[in-house]
């Protein structure tokens, strides 16, 4: 086992709202609850929570999925959650047909755990924007009550 990997333990409950929340996303899915099967769960992304920043988790899972057609199906899903004063609040959970579009998934998620910057382009105009348009309303209302 190499030194940069790190074996995760997680609590027996947490382990069970996760199986749970996976359930969940099958049903959502459209899948039978009692006949589908949830054959593997990992958490493959944990980010603690600071005293600045809540804490994130993202777990995927495969399993097999049975429709209402008694068809079978490979599934793989994703469960995010967002830690909140040590407790995981569920963000959003996705059933897919193939790895591919699960990858999808954690590129936007990925995406979507960078801070803003400042210094970029469009966040400037945007700040910029909201000034003006601010500076421009307080300009109508004085003029329109100095008119008066």
């Amino acid at each position: 086992m190499s030194s940069h990997l790190q074996v995760l333990r997680f609590t027996e409950a947490t382990i069970r709202q996760v199986r749970l929340d996976c359930n969940r996303a099958m049903l959502r899915a459209r899948f039978c609850p009692e006949r589908s099967e949830i054959l593997q769960l990992r958490c493959v992304d944990n980010r603690a929570e600071t005293e600045t920043e809540f804490g994130n988790q993202l777990w995927y899972f495969e399993g097999v999925g049975v429709d209402d057609f008694d068809r079978r199906h490979a599934v793989f899903g994703v469960v995010e959650y967002s830690t909140q004063f040590g407790l995981n609040e569920l963000v959003e959970d996705g059933v897919f047909t193939n790895e591919n579009q699960r990858d999808r998934y954690r590129s936007i998620y990925e995406r979507e755990s960078q801070r803003p910057d400042w210094s970029h382009p469009a966040h400037r105009l945007l700040a910029t924007g909201v000034i003006a348009l601010s500076v421009l309303c307080l300009l109508f209302l004085t003029a329109k009550s100095l008119m008066q």
